[in-house]
């Protein structure tokens, strides 16, 4: 894919994100891996809704300034899931609201911060992890981030926001989309008793779809502190 398709994709992308208020003002960042190990990723200060493709920024495989405007500022975050999900080609980073929110509450468990309501929050987003606050690009967030060791394609940063990795662009904005709808689910249905997916039926999307769970790897069960009948 060539670079313009890859700038104009960014564009696009963030245009729709935007002009569906999933992240207001000049919050939020996208970036993309390309094949020689560098990056083009937003600009800091700029909105996801009016961004001029020769603009964005452009950095080598060391994270040096090529071309372009002054990279966002949580570069930090974006290297450290690079580094460590390393099929990931592309990430996401969004103020959205219901996720923001769902990061706030007290109960959320930091190694799967939504119970598994929908097959679709599964299917694109696996699960999720909470990282706990660190201002907006402090460089310890990447170590938070590293801590989780790739086992997750979706983190939620708890009162700030979801970053989520993809191995498209594509994919990834899907994947942030879904985290963002299950998360307003989850917040409307609080406190009402839902039924969730059962174990079994987890099974079964992870059987049949191949998914990679991380609380499989945790012995983590699925449900969410609740009893769900």
């Amino acid at each position: 894919m060539t670079d313009t398709k890859l700038r104009d994709d960014i564009c696009r992308f963030g245009r729709s994100l935007f002009e569906r208020g999933l992240t207001p003002g000049s919050s939020g960042n996208i970036s993309l891996r390309l094949d020689d190990g560098g990056w083009l990723v937003t600009p800091t200060n700029a909105s996801l809704g009016f961004l001029d493709p020769a603009r964005i920024t452009r950095l080598d495989a060391q994270g040096h300034l090529v071309s372009g405007d002054a990279p966002t500022k949580e570069i930090p975050l974006h290297a450290a899931l690079y580094e460590t999900r390393t099929s990931a080609r592309a990430i996401v980073h969004l103020h959205s609201s219901h996720s923001v929110a769902l990061s706030m509450l007290p109960e959320i468990d930091p190694k799967a911060v939504l119970p598994p309501m929908t097959p679709y929050y599964l299917m694109r987003a696996g699960q999720t992890a909470l990282v706990p606050y660190y201002r907006p690009g402090d460089p310890a967030v990447a170590d938070a981030i590293r801590g989780l060791a790739g086992r997750y394609s979706s983190v939620l940063l708890a009162n700030h926001g979801p970053v989520v990795a993809g191995e498209t662009l594509e994919a990834a904005v899907f994947a942030t989309e879904e985290l963002e709808e299950t998360a307003k689910l989850y917040l409307l249905l609080r406190g009402l008793n839902p039924r969730y997916l059962s174990p079994e039926q987890v099974a079964d999307l992870t059987r049949v779809f191949g998914l990679t769970l991380p609380q499989d790897d945790h012995g983590h069960d699925h449900d969410h502190g609740q009893d769900h009948g």
